[in-house]
């Protein structure tokens, strides 16, 4: 969540292309654990955001491949036979 300032957020696509979100103060993204995905800012050079996790807030990064961690597994089932909506 974009609380100020502003960016960009990148994930990549089931054809392995990125796919660029501009995101603004008051934007809110949610993206499946196990995508690939990284985080630049734009040439305002300042952000300030706020991340929410489901379960223990616990985070670290991890470079491609990642294929073989569980996240990343259970991302490609799900990319591969379909997202179930909430």
């Amino acid at each position: 969540f974009v609380l100020e300032g502003s960016g960009y957020f990148d994930v990549r696509d089931g054809e392995d292309q990125w796919i660029r979100i501009a995101v603004t103060a008051g934007d809110m993204i949610v993206i499946p654990s196990g995508i690939y995905h990284r985080f630049t800012l734009d040439t305002n050079n300042f952000i300030h955001a706020k991340r929410f996790f489901i379960g223990e807030p616990v985070w670290l990064p991890y470079n491609r491949p990642a294929d073989n961690m569980p996240a990343r597994q259970d991302y490609l089932h799900k990319l591969n036979q379909g997202f179930i909506a909430a």
